[in-house]
Parts: C-alpha cells; sequence; structure tokens
C-alpha cells in the first residue's frame, strides 16, 4: 500500500492537530504495545505516535517495526514523533480520523 503524494499532504494536515496515542520507550514493542497500535489503527486509521528512544536508528527501526508488524505505513516523521495510516476494514466515520 503506497500513498499518493496529495493523499499523505492531506493526512499531515490532519495530523497536526492529532495528539500521540500511543508512547514507546525503551522496553520497545511488546505484545500489548502492538495490540494497542492494532487497536488504535482500527478505529482512528491516522494516528500520531511518540518514541521515547534516544536513538536516531533505533527510532527508524522501530517505525519500521511497527510498519511491518501493522500493515500501516508512515506518512511523516518528525524528530520523536511518527504519522502513521492504515485503512480499517470497516471504517467508523465517528472515530476516524482519516475521513
Amino acid at each position: 500500500m503506497t500513498l499518493a503524494t496529495d493523499t499523505k499532504k492531506h493526512f499531515r494536515t490532519i495530523g497536526h492537530n492529532l495528539n500521540p496515542i500511543v508512547t514507546i520507550a525503551g522496553n520497545g514493542l511488546s505484545e500489548g504495545v502492538l495490540a494497542e497500535l492494532d487497536r488504535a489503527l482500527e478505529d482512528h486509521e491516522l494516528i500520531k505516535i511518540k518514541l521515547a528512544i534516544a536513538d536516531r536508528e533505533e527510532r527508524a527501526q522501530t517505525i519500521a517495526d511497527i510498519c511491518s508488524q501493522c500493515a500501516a505505513e508512515v506518512v511523516q516523521t518528525i524528530g520523536k514523533v511518527a504519522l502513521i495510516f492504515r485503512a480499517a476494514k470497516k471504517p467508523n466515520l465517528k472515530k476516524s480520523n482519516a475521513r
């Protein structure tokens, strides 16, 4: 799944006003964190994640792991915050950030 440039631009505009839903610290990706990310993506489609990891390469690897395990796509990363998107199987217009 690859997002078009104009779609990414639209999602970045929406993401500007979002607060991080999940914070990932030094313990990395546990099953509980992945379950919460999966639930948040299914409910909201477009979510912001905060990574409290000091090493830039480790942050990038963690974001890549999240996207591969949750079947999501990175829209934008700025510093320690990532904006990711995954289309919901049954979108709920009241909960979705992307619609």
